[in-house]
């Protein structure tokens, strides 16, 4: 109780409300996030909770300031790997947490959502390179060595596998489709002519099809929970 919170990428409000039931009417929560109809919905969600301790910044995160220590901990669920500049976020969420103070973040391994691999290389073959959002953190390694370059300690990973199988290969393909053409990382196949993204298309399900099994399509999700610590310091004066 009594903490102030740091949300990132907060989206309608999910992480930010529940911890905002944590820290208590003492404690305050500040979630960030860049899409106004995202805040609209955590705001309607936190009016419903009847809380009156969370404030929303419709804001980029990669370029909002807080003063230095200003919070004792930091959050971003799932939504780290959609920062341009990873490195540069997590050296701001230090600066911004207090000594002591914990960041918390969960992403995906490099080869999770076998789908979204599949989209990647078939877009490949139409000149087309998407890089692999999941790529700079795509592994416990990964996400140690950026939270060491940035000055934290106490780094902690727990891996987590919530994938799951599914039966219907059309909706798997038509979703995956869908999340990967008109993400951010794959919205280029539309610069392409109308026949070849027609072909783009039927050569992507096609290939989803092959991923079946008896039993469906595995659609792998190993998650990485991510915490770590902001060094206490002291200083000696003479």
């Amino acid at each position: 109780t009594g903490q102030r919170i740091l949300d990132i990428a907060t989206g309608t409000g999910l992480v930010a409300i529940l911890a905002a039931k944590v820290v208590g009417a003492s404690g305050a929560v500040v979630g960030v996030d860049i899409s106004s109809g995202m805040l609209n919905l955590a705001q309607q969600k936190v009016k419903a909770e009847g809380l009156n301790n969370i404030k929303f910044i419709e804001a980029d995160a990669e370029t909002i300031n807080f003063p230095d220590n200003s919070f004792h901990r930091i959050l971003c669920s799932s939504a780290i790997v959609y920062l341009t500049d990873i490195p540069a976020a997590l050296r701001q969420w230090y600066r911004f947490v207090k000594p002591g103070g914990l960041v918390g973040f969960s992403c995906f391994a490099a080869n999770a959502f076998p789908t979204g691999g599949l989209f990647r290389e078939k877009a490949a073959d139409y000149g087309i390179v998407i890089p692999n959002p999941n790529g700079p953190l795509g592994s416990p390694e990964k996400c140690h060595q950026l939270l060491t370059e940035a000055g934290f300690q106490d780094i902690n990973v727990k891996t987590d596998q919530l994938g799951y199988y599914s039966s219907d290969t059309q909706i798997v393909a038509a979703n995956s489709w869908r999340g990967n053409s008109k993400s951010a990382f794959g919205a280029e196949v539309f610069q392409l002519s109308p026949e070849k993204l027609a072909q783009l298309k039927t050569e992507f399900f096609a290939a989803v099809e092959q991923l079946a099994t008896a039993q469906g399509i595995w659609i792998d999700i190993t998650t990485f929970f991510v915490v770590a610590r902001k060094s206490i310091t002291f200083s000696i004066t003479k």
